[in-house]
């Protein structure tokens, strides 16, 4: 979609109540003027491919924000894909775990959309990064699961957190795992008139 003028009257919205976004946007010294989290449902809908769900998913939270006229959002959700399954967040610990002894030893795709918001156009991106896990003991999947890290994490792990300790390799973008690609995020939030340093579409 064609990119609007900046405007530097602007103020951006997260649409996310992830810290982690948070923490993302700050490194490129963004801080937004508020945050919105929606609320919607999640769901999968019946043979729907990941990469086809978190796009769905990152534009429904951006439709669900209310915004001003002089208001961005930016939206984002995030997914881990085995082939064509989608692991979202565990409902549970033994979940959790069946996703992580499903995972161990193998490589998946962790997929992130973001959408941005201006008035009733949205601009929106998606990047896909690979990543493969060593092959995990009982105990190292009961250490984890104990530190209760995989609560409310897509695929039952954070990237960031303890279960680096079982990432053996990545293609792709660490930030976009996290939750946030960031120069892509600044591509779309330039892109809609947001008055970025830089925006890499």
């Amino acid at each position: 979609m064609t990119a609007l003028p900046r405007d530097p009257s602007l103020k951006l919205i997260l649409g996310s109540g992830s810290p982690r976004r948070l923490e993302i946007l700050a490194l490129a010294g963004i801080s937004p003027t508020g945050v919105r989290a929606p609320d919607i449902d999640e769901t999968p809908l019946p043979n729907e491919a990941p990469r086809d769900y978190v796009n769905r998913i990152a534009a429904a939270k951006a439709h669900a924000v209310s915004i001003a006229a002089d208001e961005v959002v930016l939206c984002a959700d995030t997914t881990v894909a085995l082939g064509r399954r989608i692991m979202g967040k565990p409902a549970d610990a033994d979940e959790a775990a069946a996703f992580l002894t499903k995972l161990a030893g193998r490589r998946h795709k962790v997929i992130t959309a973001v959408t941005v918001k201006r008035g009733t156009r949205l601009w929106q991106k998606d990047v896909q990064t690979t990543v493969a896990l060593k092959q995990l003991s009982q105990d190292e999947i009961n250490w984890y699961l104990a530190t209760g890290d995989w609560k409310g994490k897509a695929g039952g792990y954070a990237i960031q957190g303890p279960a680096s300790a079982f990432v053996t390799w990545i293609n792709g973008s660490f930030h976009a795992v996290m939750g946030l690609p960031l120069p892509q995020s600044l591509g779309l939030l330039g892109a809609a008139g947001y008055p970025v340093t830089e925006a890499p579409l």
